[in-house]
Order: C-alpha cells, then sequence, then structure tokens
C-alpha cells in the first residue's frame, strides 16, 4: 500500500517542479551584466513569474542554478558545495561566455576554464551577456530535459547515449 501512494507523492512532486521551477543564482565574480540581466527577468516586462519560475536564496529549495561569470579558484569550491546543496533532480545553467570559456578572463593564473571544469552543466545560454529571453529559453530547455530524464528514470540515460555515439567515432578514428 505504501508503494503506490509513495509513486503518487512523487508523480506530485515531479508535477509541481515542472510547473514551477525554482532557480538559485550563484555569481562567480565576473562584469554583473549577467546579474543585470536576471534581474530584468525578474522585472515587469519579462516577468518570469508568470511561467511559474522562482527565484530562491537557497540552494536548498532551488531546482536549477544559475551560474554567471567565469569561476576562479577561490570560487570553485564554493561552487561546488552549492551545487552539493541542491536536492535531485538537479540542473544547472551556464550564462554567457564566462560560463561557456571564462570569456575575458579566458587564461588567467586564477580562472578555471569553464564552468563544467567544477560542476556538470546541463544547458549554456549563449551570449554576452545572455538577453532575458535567452535565459528564460535556457530554463525552459531545463524544464524539458526533467521530462525527458521522468521518462527514462534519471539522468544518466543522457550519458549513456552520449558514450554509445562517441564510441563508434573514437573506433574509426583510432583513438
Amino acid at each position: 500500500m505504501a508503494a503506490p501512494l509513495q509513486c503518487l507523492s512523487q508523480r506530485l512532486v515531479n508535477w509541481a517542479r515542472i510547473k514551477s521551477p525554482w532557480i538559485t543564482l550563484f555569481n562567480s565574480g565576473a562584469c554583473n551584466a549577467c546579474d543585470i540581466e536576471i534581474i530584468a527577468c525578474l522585472m515587469p516586462r519579462f516577468d518570469i513569474e508568470r511561467f511559474g519560475i522562482l527565484a530562491k536564496g537557497s540552494p536548498r529549495h532551488a531546482d536549477i542554478l544559475i551560474v554567471t561569470g567565469h569561476v576562479t579558484l577561490k570560487q570553485a569550491s564554493r561552487l561546488r558545495r552549492v551545487w552539493e546543496q541542491i536536492p535531485e533532480p538537479r540542473y544547472v545553467i551556464a550564462m554567457g561566455a564566462c560560463g561557456a570559456s571564462a570569456g575575458a578572463f579566458h587564461g588567467l593564473y586564477h580562472v578555471m576554464e569553464r564552468v563544467e571544469d567544477v560542476i556538470p552543466v546541463d544547458v549554456y545560454a549563449a551570449g554576452c551577456p545572455p538577453r532575458p529571453d535567452e535565459i528564460i529559453n535556457a530554463v525552459v530547455t531545463c524544464l524539458n530535459l526533467l521530462k525527458e530524464d521522468q521518462v527514462h528514470g534519471g539522468k544518466e540515460w543522457r550519458q549513456r547515449r552520449v558514450r554509445e555515439i562517441m564510441e563508434p567515432m573514437e573506433r574509426k578514428a583510432g583513438i
């Protein structure tokens, strides 16, 4: 009797997570242009709350972590700690050129190459800085990934799929 109730409760949690994702922001030390665009998302012109997207201050309540800026060596452990506090399933959006490749800060002695060197990234929001509609699109992409992951039983299926694609290519290339 407990299993069907657990299944029902899990379905309710998943439904709520899809209908109203909660995001938290981690600024790892950049020019703050991405942060200004996130603030623009919260303002009346774009108003992401009409889609059910809520910004939360605590990572323990968030579903999606948005990382802005390049990751410095000093911030890497803090970013990892924040990421570990987010309950599963957790998704990460790396914003802008700094999140993807350190942007203008690439090659500095105290800067990591990209966010993915510290935590796994699910979606990249392109631009320097990304426009608010691109940020909203990145969150919607995370929600679509969440739906696909629910169907396939978790995030592992995407990693297996990449391995299935890459192994024949590596064999063909002789790697």
